[in-house]
């Protein structure tokens, strides 16, 4: 069994994508301890951001003409689509930034889909994946930032109804409340929110290992 799993945090140290993450790893590989994990970590190794360009220009281009970006840049899709088909099961671990997508998030789909995009509609169609969603603040209902998060909705598309996946969330918010003094009133919640991302995080990695 193989199972693909993305950070995005550009934090190691303090991240709780990365924690909450862990935990979802965990429980998958004690399930599977011969299990294959690929990971790519974006946050750390970002994509360069002229790949998508080059990719796409380089497409119509016959192979022997292709600029050295351009063959590099469809290599480099080439590479992130058999990561992506090779996988039995998916781990994303991506932290809302700015109230978006991370911007290594968005050039590292841009560059997937370059590649993905020639299979059809739906092309990895039923393969679950476990999307672990991360917030600094807080945007639920009834907060000053209630809409703010824009980066969710684009994930469940993108992830959900484009790839095909099954997906399931684990998310946690309130991230930052230990180190913003403005927020240690919320503490508490925070940790509480922290308790509940991991026990979700097991949930879903069991489940990732039995589909």
């Amino acid at each position: 069994m193989n199972l693909f799993r993305l950070d995005a945090s550009i934090r190691r140290d303090g991240s709780v994508s990365r924690e909450v993450a862990d935990t979802v790893q965990r429980a998958w590989q004690a399930e599977h301890p011969g299990g294959t994990v690929r990971y790519r970590d974006l946050g750390l190794h970002p994509l360069p951001a002229t790949a998508w360009s080059d990719a796409i220009e380089g497409r119509p281009v016959p192979a022997a003409e292709r600029s050295p970006e351009q063959a590099a840049a469809l290599d480099l899709a080439a590479e992130l689509g058999s990561e992506m088909r090779d996988a039995d099961a998916y781990l994303f671990a991506v932290p809302l930034y700015n109230f978006g997508v991370s911007q290594h998030v968005k050039t590292w789909w841009d560059i997937l889909w370059t590649d993905l995009r020639d299979l059809g509609e739906r092309p990895l169609a039923g393969r679950a994946a476990s999307l672990v969603l991360v917030r600094g603040g807080g945007y639920g209902p009834g907060t000053p930032r209630e809409g703010w998060d824009h980066a969710t909705p684009w994930l469940r598309r993108v992830f959900g109804d484009v790839l095909g996946l099954d997906l399931h969330l684990t998310e946690a918010e309130l991230t930052l409340a230990d180190v913003t003094p403005a927020m240690a009133g919320l503490r508490d919640r925070a940790a509480q929110l922290r308790t509940e991302a991991h026990v979700s995080a097991e949930r879903h990695g069991k489940r990732l290992a039995t589909v």
